[in-house]
Protein backbone atom coordinates (compact mmCIF):
# COMPACT_ATOMS: atom_id res chain seq x y z
CA UNK A 1 0.00 0.00 0.00
CA UNK A 2 1.66 3.40 -0.73
CA UNK A 3 0.36 7.02 -1.12
CA UNK A 4 -0.34 8.27 -4.40
CA UNK A 5 1.50 11.59 -5.71
CA UNK A 6 -0.51 14.12 -7.56
CA UNK A 7 1.38 16.46 -9.47
CA UNK A 8 -0.95 19.13 -9.63
CA UNK A 9 0.39 19.92 -5.68
CA UNK A 10 4.20 20.60 -6.54
CA UNK A 11 3.13 24.32 -6.70
CA UNK A 12 0.62 24.96 -3.76
CA UNK A 13 1.71 25.51 -0.52
CA UNK A 14 1.23 21.96 1.14
CA UNK A 15 -0.28 23.92 4.35
CA UNK A 16 -3.42 25.53 1.94
CA UNK A 17 -4.08 22.01 1.51
CA UNK A 18 -5.01 21.11 4.89
CA UNK A 19 -8.42 19.68 5.91
CA UNK A 20 -10.25 20.96 8.77
CA UNK A 21 -11.37 17.51 9.31
CA UNK A 22 -8.91 14.87 9.83
CA UNK A 23 -8.71 11.38 11.12
CA UNK A 24 -6.58 10.77 14.25
CA UNK A 25 -4.69 8.14 15.30
CA UNK A 26 -2.97 8.14 19.00
CA UNK A 27 0.70 7.84 19.99
CA UNK A 28 1.42 6.36 22.37
CA UNK A 29 5.66 6.62 22.71
CA UNK A 30 6.19 10.50 22.07
CA UNK A 31 4.48 12.73 20.29
CA UNK A 32 5.45 14.28 16.56
CA UNK A 33 6.74 17.00 15.67
CA UNK A 34 6.41 19.20 12.62
CA UNK A 35 8.98 20.11 9.87
CA UNK A 36 9.98 16.16 11.01
CA UNK A 37 10.49 13.35 8.55
CA UNK A 38 9.61 10.20 10.50
CA UNK A 39 9.73 6.42 10.35
CA UNK A 40 6.37 5.25 12.56
CA UNK A 41 4.55 1.58 12.97
CA UNK A 42 1.11 0.97 13.08
CA UNK A 43 -0.85 -2.34 13.93
CA UNK A 44 -3.95 -3.01 14.16
CA UNK A 45 -6.95 -2.97 11.73
CA UNK A 46 -8.24 0.40 13.04
CA UNK A 47 -4.61 2.14 12.20
CA UNK A 48 -4.63 0.57 9.04
CA UNK A 49 -8.47 1.37 7.89
CA UNK A 50 -7.36 5.18 9.28
CA UNK A 51 -4.22 5.50 7.01
CA UNK A 52 -6.16 4.28 4.19
CA UNK A 53 -8.70 6.56 4.38
CA UNK A 54 -6.42 9.47 4.94
CA UNK A 55 -4.75 8.02 1.43
CA UNK A 56 -8.14 7.87 -0.28
CA UNK A 57 -10.04 11.07 1.28
CA UNK A 58 -8.25 13.33 2.64
CA UNK A 59 -4.77 13.99 0.51
CA UNK A 60 -2.64 11.60 2.61
CA UNK A 61 -3.00 13.89 5.52
CA UNK A 62 -3.56 12.54 9.10
CA UNK A 63 -3.47 13.78 12.70
CA UNK A 64 -1.11 12.26 15.65
CA UNK A 65 -1.97 13.17 19.22
CA UNK A 66 -0.39 11.97 22.13
CA UNK A 67 -1.62 9.65 24.53
CA UNK A 68 -2.30 11.27 28.20
CA UNK A 69 -3.73 8.42 29.88
CA UNK A 70 -3.91 4.74 27.45
CA UNK A 71 -5.66 1.99 27.25
CA UNK A 72 -3.86 -0.60 26.62
CA UNK A 73 -6.82 -2.93 25.33
CA UNK A 74 -8.09 -0.57 22.78
CA UNK A 75 -5.64 2.61 21.87
CA UNK A 76 -8.30 4.34 20.79
CA UNK A 77 -10.55 4.77 23.63
CA UNK A 78 -7.57 6.08 25.53
CA UNK A 79 -7.79 10.01 26.42
CA UNK A 80 -5.70 11.96 24.06
CA UNK A 81 -3.98 15.50 24.55
CA UNK A 82 -6.29 18.05 22.50
CA UNK A 83 -2.84 19.41 20.82
CA UNK A 84 -1.22 17.22 17.95
CA UNK A 85 0.42 17.67 14.71
CA UNK A 86 -1.02 17.10 11.29
CA UNK A 87 1.30 14.55 8.68
CA UNK A 88 1.48 14.06 5.35
CA UNK A 89 2.38 10.38 4.69
CA UNK A 90 4.74 9.87 2.01
CA UNK A 91 5.18 6.49 1.80
CA UNK A 92 3.64 3.47 3.46
CA UNK A 93 5.66 -0.12 3.53
CA UNK A 94 3.80 -3.52 4.37
CA UNK A 95 5.41 -5.06 7.14
CA UNK A 96 3.46 -8.13 7.95
CA UNK A 97 -0.71 -8.89 7.68
CA UNK A 98 -1.95 -6.36 9.88
CA UNK A 99 1.58 -4.05 10.39
CA UNK A 100 2.80 -1.62 8.09
CA UNK A 101 5.61 1.31 8.65
CA UNK A 102 4.76 4.80 7.62
CA UNK A 103 6.78 7.80 6.46
CA UNK A 104 4.96 10.81 7.46
CA UNK A 105 6.33 14.69 7.55
CA UNK A 106 4.83 16.61 10.02
CA UNK A 107 3.30 20.02 8.88
CA UNK A 108 1.56 21.48 11.03
CA UNK A 109 0.51 21.34 14.79
CA UNK A 110 -3.19 21.95 15.51
CA UNK A 111 -5.65 21.84 18.35
CA UNK A 112 -9.07 20.07 18.36
CA UNK A 113 -12.01 21.66 18.07
CA UNK A 114 -14.74 18.62 17.82
CA UNK A 115 -14.78 14.81 17.22
CA UNK A 116 -16.77 14.64 13.56
CA UNK A 117 -18.13 11.31 12.08
CA UNK A 118 -15.83 9.48 9.06
CA UNK A 119 -15.19 6.68 7.58
CA UNK A 120 -11.63 6.20 10.44
CA UNK A 121 -12.59 5.33 13.81
CA UNK A 122 -11.39 8.69 15.58
CA UNK A 123 -12.07 11.56 13.33
CA UNK A 124 -11.94 15.71 14.63
CA UNK A 125 -12.76 18.91 13.26
CA UNK A 126 -9.09 20.99 14.21
CA UNK A 127 -7.82 24.01 14.08
CA UNK A 128 -4.46 24.66 12.80
CA UNK A 129 -1.50 26.60 14.15
CA UNK A 130 -0.21 29.00 11.01
CA UNK A 131 3.30 29.75 12.24
CA UNK A 132 4.25 33.42 11.26
CA UNK A 133 7.90 34.97 10.28
CA UNK A 134 8.87 36.04 13.71
CA UNK A 135 12.43 38.61 13.25
CA UNK A 136 12.32 39.56 16.80
CA UNK A 137 15.22 40.17 18.59
CA UNK A 138 13.81 38.68 21.92
CA UNK A 139 13.54 35.38 19.23
CA UNK A 140 16.90 35.79 18.03
CA UNK A 141 18.79 36.07 21.49
CA UNK A 142 16.73 32.67 22.28
CA UNK A 143 17.99 31.48 18.91
CA UNK A 144 21.73 32.25 19.79
CA UNK A 145 21.32 31.01 23.83
CA UNK A 146 20.22 27.72 22.41
CA UNK A 147 22.94 26.84 19.91
CA UNK A 148 25.02 27.75 22.77
CA UNK A 149 23.34 25.60 25.05
CA UNK A 150 23.72 22.58 22.28
CA UNK A 151 27.27 23.31 21.80
CA UNK A 152 27.88 22.19 25.67
CA UNK A 153 26.25 19.42 24.95
CA UNK A 154 28.44 18.80 22.42
CA UNK A 155 30.90 18.36 24.59
CA UNK A 156 29.87 15.92 26.93
CA UNK A 157 27.30 13.91 24.82
CA UNK A 158 28.92 12.72 21.45
CA UNK A 159 25.22 10.81 20.72
CA UNK A 160 23.46 14.15 20.52
CA UNK A 161 26.80 15.67 18.70
CA UNK A 162 26.19 13.62 16.02
CA UNK A 163 22.26 14.39 15.35
CA UNK A 164 22.34 18.09 15.67
CA UNK A 165 26.07 19.28 14.73
CA UNK A 166 24.73 19.79 10.62
CA UNK A 167 21.42 21.07 12.12
CA UNK A 168 23.44 24.04 14.12
CA UNK A 169 25.98 24.73 11.61
CA UNK A 170 22.70 25.50 8.84
CA UNK A 171 20.91 27.19 11.80
CA UNK A 172 18.99 29.98 10.21
CA UNK A 173 17.18 32.58 11.97
CA UNK A 174 14.73 33.08 8.58
CA UNK A 175 13.07 29.92 10.08
CA UNK A 176 13.67 29.61 13.62
CA UNK A 177 10.19 27.26 13.76
CA UNK A 178 11.95 24.23 11.92
CA UNK A 179 15.54 24.54 13.74
CA UNK A 180 13.36 24.33 17.37
CA UNK A 181 11.18 21.85 16.23
CA UNK A 182 14.29 19.45 14.58
CA UNK A 183 16.20 20.46 18.33
CA UNK A 184 12.93 19.39 20.43
CA UNK A 185 12.47 16.30 18.54
CA UNK A 186 15.90 15.42 19.43
CA UNK A 187 15.47 15.74 23.29
CA UNK A 188 15.69 12.62 25.44
CA UNK A 189 12.91 14.69 27.76
CA UNK A 190 9.86 13.20 29.08
CA UNK A 191 6.93 12.59 26.69
CA UNK A 192 4.95 14.93 28.64
CA UNK A 193 7.27 17.69 28.78
CA UNK A 194 7.79 17.36 24.99
CA UNK A 195 4.36 17.34 24.64
CA UNK A 196 3.92 20.68 26.37
CA UNK A 197 6.68 22.27 24.18
CA UNK A 198 4.39 20.86 21.01
CA UNK A 199 1.57 22.86 22.49
CA UNK A 200 3.33 26.44 22.96
CA UNK A 201 2.00 28.00 19.97
CA UNK A 202 3.92 31.33 20.39
CA UNK A 203 7.72 30.86 18.99
CA UNK A 204 9.02 32.99 21.69
CA UNK A 205 7.37 31.10 24.71
CA UNK A 206 8.72 27.85 22.62
CA UNK A 207 12.13 28.94 22.36
CA UNK A 208 11.97 30.09 26.09
CA UNK A 209 10.69 26.72 27.12
CA UNK A 210 13.24 24.89 25.05
CA UNK A 211 15.88 26.53 26.56
CA UNK A 212 15.15 25.47 30.05
CA UNK A 213 14.85 21.81 28.80
CA UNK A 214 18.34 22.12 26.85
CA UNK A 215 19.72 23.35 30.45
CA UNK A 216 18.37 20.49 32.16
CA UNK A 217 19.65 18.36 29.60
CA UNK A 218 22.90 19.51 29.88
CA UNK A 219 23.35 19.00 33.95
CA UNK A 220 21.94 15.39 33.45
CA UNK A 221 24.83 14.96 30.21
CA UNK A 222 27.03 16.50 32.83
CA UNK A 223 26.31 14.39 35.57
CA UNK A 224 26.32 11.27 33.44
CA UNK A 225 29.48 11.94 32.14
CA UNK A 226 31.23 12.69 35.93
CA UNK A 227 29.94 8.91 36.96
CA UNK A 228 31.20 7.48 33.80
CA UNK A 229 34.60 8.90 34.63
CA UNK A 230 34.69 8.01 38.14
CA UNK A 231 33.61 4.57 37.43
CA UNK A 232 36.15 4.94 34.41
CA UNK A 233 39.04 6.17 36.57
CA UNK A 234 37.86 2.78 39.65
CA UNK A 235 38.17 0.44 37.56
CA UNK A 236 41.34 1.25 35.36
CA UNK A 237 42.95 1.69 39.25
CA UNK A 238 41.63 -1.59 40.27
CA UNK A 239 42.84 -2.90 37.03
CA UNK A 240 46.24 -1.42 37.54
CA UNK A 241 46.85 -2.50 41.12
CA UNK A 242 45.67 -6.06 39.77
CA UNK A 243 48.36 -6.19 37.00
CA UNK A 244 50.80 -4.51 39.05
CA UNK A 245 50.04 -7.45 41.94
CA UNK A 246 50.22 -10.20 39.70
CA UNK A 247 54.02 -9.01 38.16
CA UNK A 248 55.01 -8.55 41.47
CA UNK A 249 53.86 -11.97 42.40
CA UNK A 250 55.61 -13.47 39.52
CA UNK A 251 58.84 -11.64 39.86
CA UNK A 252 59.30 -12.98 43.36
CA UNK A 253 58.33 -16.17 42.46
CA UNK A 254 60.99 -16.18 39.72
CA UNK A 255 63.60 -14.78 42.16
CA UNK A 256 62.93 -17.43 44.43
CA UNK A 257 61.41 -14.55 47.33
CA UNK A 258 58.53 -15.75 47.22
CA UNK A 259 55.73 -19.10 46.56
CA UNK A 260 52.50 -19.29 45.27
CA UNK A 261 49.83 -18.76 48.17
CA UNK A 262 48.46 -22.72 47.67
CA UNK A 263 52.30 -24.05 48.51
CA UNK A 264 52.76 -21.63 51.20
CA UNK A 265 49.29 -23.18 52.76
CA UNK A 266 50.50 -26.62 52.04
CA UNK A 267 54.03 -25.85 53.22
CA UNK A 268 52.61 -24.33 56.39
CA UNK A 269 50.38 -27.68 57.42
CA UNK A 270 53.28 -30.24 56.94
CA UNK A 271 55.50 -28.32 59.27
CA UNK A 272 53.03 -27.64 62.09
CA UNK A 273 52.64 -32.04 61.16
CA UNK A 274 56.32 -32.45 61.87
CA UNK A 275 56.13 -31.29 65.13
CA UNK A 276 53.42 -32.98 66.39
CA UNK A 277 52.60 -36.38 67.18
CA UNK A 278 49.17 -37.61 65.25
CA UNK A 279 47.88 -41.01 65.78
CA UNK A 280 47.68 -43.77 62.61
CA UNK A 281 44.12 -42.41 61.86
CA UNK A 282 44.55 -39.14 61.65
CA UNK A 283 48.12 -39.18 60.09
CA UNK A 284 45.88 -40.95 57.12
CA UNK A 285 43.23 -38.55 57.26
CA UNK A 286 45.72 -35.52 56.86
CA UNK A 287 47.40 -37.08 53.85
CA UNK A 288 44.67 -37.61 52.13
CA UNK A 289 43.42 -34.25 52.77
CA UNK A 290 46.89 -32.67 51.88
CA UNK A 291 46.73 -34.82 48.21
CA UNK A 292 43.14 -33.54 47.69
CA UNK A 293 44.34 -29.70 48.25
CA UNK A 294 47.18 -30.05 46.25
CA UNK A 295 44.72 -31.06 43.11
CA UNK A 296 42.19 -27.93 43.82
CA UNK A 297 42.06 -24.29 42.73
CA UNK A 298 42.31 -22.39 45.20
CA UNK A 299 38.93 -20.32 44.66
CA UNK A 300 36.82 -23.73 44.86
CA UNK A 301 34.55 -24.50 48.11
CA UNK A 302 36.43 -27.80 47.92
CA UNK A 303 39.91 -26.25 48.29
CA UNK A 304 38.61 -24.07 51.64
CA UNK A 305 36.86 -26.86 53.22
CA UNK A 306 39.59 -29.06 52.82
CA UNK A 307 42.37 -26.55 54.33
CA UNK A 308 39.95 -26.21 57.51
CA UNK A 309 39.34 -29.68 58.14
CA UNK A 310 43.23 -30.23 57.86
CA UNK A 311 44.13 -26.84 60.07
CA UNK A 312 41.49 -28.11 62.81
CA UNK A 313 43.38 -31.52 63.09
CA UNK A 314 47.07 -30.13 63.48
CA UNK A 315 45.78 -27.45 65.82
CA UNK A 316 44.31 -30.01 68.16
CA UNK A 317 47.43 -31.39 70.97
CA UNK A 318 48.29 -34.34 69.37
CA UNK A 319 51.28 -36.33 71.96
CA UNK A 320 50.56 -33.21 74.33
CA UNK A 321 49.95 -34.42 77.82
CA UNK A 322 50.10 -32.76 81.50
CA UNK A 323 51.16 -33.73 84.89
CA UNK A 324 48.73 -36.02 86.96
CA UNK A 325 47.57 -33.71 89.62
CA UNK A 326 44.79 -36.00 91.91
CA UNK A 327 45.41 -36.34 95.41
CA UNK A 328 43.65 -39.93 96.06
CA UNK A 329 43.84 -39.06 99.89
CA UNK A 330 42.15 -35.54 99.55
CA UNK A 331 39.28 -36.51 96.71
CA UNK A 332 38.57 -39.99 99.53
CA UNK A 333 37.79 -37.61 102.28
CA UNK A 334 35.81 -35.38 100.17
CA UNK A 335 33.75 -38.61 99.24
CA UNK A 336 33.03 -39.80 102.45
CA UNK A 337 32.14 -36.15 103.61
CA UNK A 338 29.42 -36.41 100.58
CA UNK A 339 28.26 -39.88 101.59
CA UNK A 340 27.61 -38.74 105.20
CA UNK A 341 25.59 -35.91 103.93
CA UNK A 342 23.30 -38.48 101.74
CA UNK A 343 22.82 -40.42 104.61
CA UNK A 344 21.37 -37.65 107.24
Amino acid sequence: MTSTNNNSTDLVNIRDLLPEDIPILPLVIRPIFPNILTPIAFTGEDFLQAIKDAEEHYNGFIGLVFVKDIDDNDYFNSTLYDVGTVVKINKVTSISQDSVQAIVFGVERFKKKKVVPGNSRLCWKVKYNRETTDSSVELKAYMLAIMTSLKEIFEVNPILKEELKLLVSQASYDHPSIFIDFVSSMLKAEAKDLQELLEEFSIVNRSQRLLTMLKKELEISQLQAKISKQIEDKVSKQQKEYFLREQLKLIKQELGLEKDEKSAVIDKIVDKINHIHLSPEAEKIVDEQLEKLSLLDQGSPEYHVARTYIESIVELPWGVFSKDRLDIKKAKTILDRITMVLKI
